[in-house]
Formats: C-alpha cells, structure tokens, sequence
C-alpha cells in the first residue's frame, strides 16, 4: 500500500486544516498563563504523516522512498498551567530533531504560543520509521524540506490548541516495568582473537526498565484526559531494509493504550534512557505475518502499551496542587577532537540542551540527546524529587553520551559520540543541580 493510496481522500500538504479540528486549531489563540493556584492541564494531538513518499531517518544505508504505512504517526500535546506558570510536553512519532530543525520548530511554537524557552519539552519517540526532517537549502529530497514546514505549521497548531484547552486537573504517578528492552552492547570475539562491542543483544547487562506513568484526570468530573508514560528502549525493531512508515514499539504502545481505554484519552509517549538499549526484536526488515505470525513491533508495542495501562489503573492517589515549575541550560559537555569523518557525522547534532520542570512532586528532565541507560537512572536516584521521568530526544540534538566505563570497551556509541568520558558524570550533576533549582 503506498502512503499516497493510504491517505487518499485526508488531506493535502497546503491543505491540512481538515484533519484533528484544525479550525478550533487556527481559531484559537494560545492564551497567557492564569495567575491563579488552580492546577489545569489541556490535551490535544494530531495526525503528522506524511503524504508523500519521503526519506526514513536513522539508517545512513537506507537510500529510498517510504513505500506505505503500517501505522499512522502522531505528536501529541500536554499542557500544564499553574500560577502563571507553564509547561508543555510535547511526543512526536518521530526520530528526533536532527540538523537544526529542533531550533527552528521550537522558535515557531515559543513565539506563536508564548511561551518561555524552558517551558517547552519538544520530543521525539526515535522511531527510525519516520520522515527524515530537513530545512530549505538542503541537501535532503524535496518531499522531506516540505513534510518539514508542513510540520512546523501543524505543531504550532496541536500546542496551541492544548494550551486552550487546559481546565482544572489532577495528577498521579505510577511506575511499573517491562522486558521490552534489552542491553544492546554485545561483546564478541573476532578473527583475530579480540574482543569487540557489536550493536546485538546482551541479556547479562541488566538495564532500567522502569515503565513510568503520568495519569492526567480532569477534575471536574474524574475522566482520564491523558496517560503519559516513558520508557528506555530504541524504536528500532524495524531495521534499515523497512521502507514502511511506523511509529515503532513507542508508537505502537501509543496507539494501543488510546485504543484500549477510549474516551479520547491522549497517550504520549516519551523515550528513556535508552542510548545502549534496543528491543528484544530489532532492525527486522518488515512486518512478518505468515501463518499466523504476530510482527514483533506490534507485539513489543503492545506489551509495552499493557504495562501502561496496567499502571494507570492502579494510580489511585491524585494531585490538584502545583507548583509548576520549569529552568533550562546549555551544556557544555567535554569534546573530543574528531576526525574528518566524525566532524561531518557530527554536522547533524546540536549543543546539548538540558530542560528541567516539576508540576507538584513529579519532575521532568528533558536531554537532548541520547544518553546511556545507567545516566538516566542515577539522575532519578539523585534527583530531589520523588518521582522523576527522565526523557531523551528532547530539544535538540546533542549525539550520543555513554558512561564513563563504556570508552574501555569502545561500540558504536563511543565511537560515534562527539564527547570525552567525562561527560557522563557532568551532565548527571547538572542535571541534578538544575533539578534543585525548581525545589
């Protein structure tokens, strides 16, 4: 099935207004913070694929066009307000946002929206079955330097709409865990007798695998509005021969939970830390169904999406207080001194941006990159919060950060990494110092 006969009839690059209310989108005015103790929150989300072949990202040996959709992709909004104060998270089924685009979107939505720079957590899922992004003056194929502005608009549009959207809420954590993801660091002996670090499965390497839950229930009248959940795996079980667009495990997990529970509940999902972790299946060329065979990215998404939802259930205590609160920081990590090769690898990443915010006893670190699964869990072991949700791919770009004993063993990730080994114990401090500013 090819993407353009799958979304006959929807609508048009020029023309996306028909789709998720896009005239209560352009008709609404994001409107200034109420000053009040009242904690609210507003949901909204969109359809964002393309509709055109384009690009995939994430596979630098995958040189053609989408050629379907197995699943459609979204970015969904959450917009919490309390005291004047905003924040807004923001999950797109995209891979991230590569070369630039991450400043560029995020300036439209700030201004348009007006909002401060912290308040926005822009995110992407890493599914690497989504449009590549890239910005006019690129070498990037035409359909892509359009899905992007086409994108933008549409942001603009959904946050917008979450903002107007906010009434009086409560909150409640949960916090469960899965096998989906699995240690991705395998050592194996070559020819030579040397050991190596290859991207495969390492079952010996236990990895944090904690499903965190964010249950946002209108108070008015107790309904669920929104199911945030995060998680630490690559959206990689399709590999780089798959040209079938797809939202991938976190995806998939999405548009399981919004499918179970109904309602119009908006389940965004947000990807760990999870710089050595793959899924249990990974890089697979296609969606396998024969005989009776259930694709493993819909079977690792839906068990990740039952977890969640497991979890939801169970919250019973819920919030109305705040604060919300938000702060954040450019890093300046330690770098190496690259080579050719890795300066041009390099051209796609940006400075690593740390964002940081609380609503009540809930904390959000936003890193803006890809970190190793065991920076993300001692952030939330030293945070001073009691709960706190560690997201990756959040505003920007900034490469790979691997833990400090990693470079011994080299891999992938070292190797492809901008930064010296002493970058991981810096970025987890600043992370936990700039926690301790919202206390």
């Amino acid at each position: 099935m090819s993407a353009m006969s799958f979304l006959d009839n929807r609508f048009s690059l020029p023309g996306f207004a028909a789709l998720c209310g896009a005239g209560v989108l352009f008709l609404t005015t994001a409107m200034p913070a109420r000053a009040d103790d009242a904690l609210r929150a507003g949901v909204a989300s969109c359809d964002i694929t393309p509709t055109k072949p384009v690009t995939l990202s994430g596979y630098g040996s995958r040189k053609g066009l989408s050629q379907g959709v197995h699943d459609p992709l979204s970015a969904r909004v959450v917009a919490f307000e309390q005291g004047g104060k905003r924040l807004v998270l923001v999950s797109t089924d995209l891979i991230g946002f590569y070369s630039g685009t991450a400043e560029v979107v995020r300036k439209a939505i700030l201004d348009e929206c007006r909002l401060e720079p912290s308040e926005l957590f822009l995110c992407g899922i890493h599914t690497h079955s989504a449009p590549t992004l890239a910005l006019a003056g690129s070498e990037a194929h035409a359909n892509n330097i359009e899905y992007t502005e086409w994108l933008k608009r549409r942001l603009v549009a959904v946050v917008r709409d979450g903002l107007g959207r906010a009434t009086r809420a409560r909150i409640g954590f949960g916090s469960g865990a899965s096998p989906v993801g699995i240690n991705r660091r395998q050592a194996v002996v070559d020819k030579a007798g040397k050991q190596q670090i290859r991207l495969g499965r390492n079952p010996d390497t236990l990895t944090d695998r904690e499903v965190q839950v964010l249950k946002v229930v209108r108070a008015e009248n107790g309904d669920s509005a929104a199911i945030l959940f995060a998680y630490a795996t690559h959206s990689t079980s399709l590999g780089g021969k798959n040209l079938i667009i797809s939202g991938d495990v976190h995806g998939l997990a999405e548009q399981f939970v919004e499918r179970h529970l109904g309602g119009g509940v908006v389940a965004p999902a947000f990807a760990g830390a999870s710089g050595n972790v793959d899924p249990w299946c990974r890089v697979l060329p296609e969606f396998k169904t024969a005989n009776g065979w259930i694709p493993e990215p819909v079977l690792l998404g839906t068990l990740l999406g039952e977890e969640v939802v497991d979890v939801s259930s169970g919250i019973q205590k819920l919030d109305a207080n705040g604060p919300v609160r938000t702060a954040m920081k450019t890093v300046d990590l330690p770098r190496k001194t690259l080579d050719e090769a890795q300066k041009k690898a390099a051209s796609i990443l940006s400075p690593f941006n740390l964002t940081v915010g609380r609503v009540g006893d809930v904390a959000f670190v936003g890193l803006g990159g890809e970190v190793f699964n065991e920076i993300g869990k001692a952030i939330k072991t030293a945070s001073p919060f009691p709960h706190t949700i560690v997201i990756t791919h959040c505003n920007g770009a900034g490469g790979y950060v691997p833990t400090k004993q990693s470079y011994d063993d080299g891999g992938y990730e070292v190797k492809t990494s901008p930064y010296l080994p002493t970058a991981a114990e810096q970025l987890t401090q600043e992370a936990v110092r700039l926690l301790q500013t919202l206390k």
